[in-house]
């Protein structure tokens, strides 16, 4: 009996000793993924507060947020934004219900930078703000394009096209977001530095505020063409739906068949529009790297590392000769993640 109870015993502990083996620091996961926060056991949750979902341009930034929870078995995104670039108390609503919930850090694109810099007042969880900077001693990073800049970019192209199309007075008109939007102000910054820069003559008491969105931007447009009926050079928009809708407005007038019609995010409907000369060029921004490398931001600082003040996720002006290219890229963001 004794020597049967021995021989369990040391049967025991020969188990425990291999069990200690095989959790040894040095084992890699099996699946040759992350041995970082995942090796040592810590895994996050990011919550993710876009303006909103519901245009195709979010949709890439989303596609980039998921894209890191897809690649990183530790982390956890939720992605979620207002209904419509406009609807204020939603989203103010949605980040105040999270900011108490069981996050571990939080990216926020906001629609009113000031009302949100005073619903995180006080947070010490890492908060990165995306695509439109909110200016707040919580916030660590602000990803996104520099939008003067890449505005600049596009008013410079704008003009340099619209001489070579044979305009001699060249004027541009912007038709515009947000009224009060820091990431609109910034681009029509940006437009006006540009088409100035190159020769031209930004018609700054002429912006028609249109709320980013494409239907009041028809409205905007018809106006314009009411007043302007000889032609204008160029119209410059702050998004891409809403110099598409514009540059419909426009097709049949013989007086604006060489305006240059400029848009801004290079989406794939706009580079499809500019490979059939339905609209003129845009300002690509890189959404899905925005979201990517928002995300990224925040699960650094969780384990502990630096992240810049700044993180430019870039921006290029897309025409003819590479809007297919740059179409068939936006594609392969969202076949990845779906």
């Amino acid at each position: 009996m004794k020597k049967r109870l021995l021989a369990m015993l040391l049967a025991g502990a020969m188990c425990a000793s291999l069990a200690a083996c095989g959790n040894n620091g040095d084992q890699q996961p099996a699946d040759g993924g992350d041995t970082g926060a995942q090796a040592g056991g810590d895994s996050y949750k990011i919550d993710v507060i876009l303006k909103t979902t519901a245009s195709e341009y979010w949709q890439y930034v989303v596609a980039g947020a998921k894209a890191y929870d897809k690649e990183h078995d530790n982390v956890e995104v939720e992605v979620k934004g207002a209904t419509s670039e406009t609807a204020y108390d939603e989203q103010l609503n949605m980040i105040q219900t999270d900011l108490s919930s069981d996050y571990d850090g939080y990216v926020i694109a906001p629609l009113q930078a000031d009302m949100v810099a005073n619903l995180i007042k006080g947070q010490t969880k890492p908060i990165v703000a995306v695509d439109t900077k909110i200016d707040a001693p919580e916030v660590l990073s602000f990803v996104g394009t520099g939008n003067e800049a890449a505005g600049k970019k596009g008013g410079e192209a704008a003009v340099k096209l619209a001489k070579e199309l044979g305009w001699e007075e060249i004027k541009c008109i912007e038709i515009a977001g947000v009224e009060g939007d820091t990431t609109n102000a910034d681009r029509m910054n940006g437009y006006k530095a540009g088409v100035e820069a190159a020769g031209g003559d930004f018609l700054e008491k002429e912006v028609q505020y249109a709320d980013a969105v494409a239907d009041k931007a028809v409205a905007a447009m018809e106006g314009i063409i009411s007043k302007y009926p000889e032609g204008i050079a160029i119209i410059c928009a702050n998004n891409d739906d809403m110099a598409m809708a514009a540059a419909k407005v426009a097709a049949n007038n013989e007086n604006y068949k060489n305006t240059v019609f400029l848009g801004f995010d290079g989406i794939q409907s706009a580079c499809t529009a500019i490979l059939e000369d339905r609209l003129t060029m845009s300002v690509a921004q890189q959404g899905y790297e925005m979201g990517y490398k928002a995300v990224e931001a925040v699960v650094t600082k969780l384990d502990g590392g630096e992240i810049e003040a700044f993180i430019d996720s870039g921006a290029d002006v897309v025409t003819k000769d590479n809007a297919q290219e740059r179409k068939d890229t936006l594609q392969g963001y969202l076949d990845a993640v779906k």
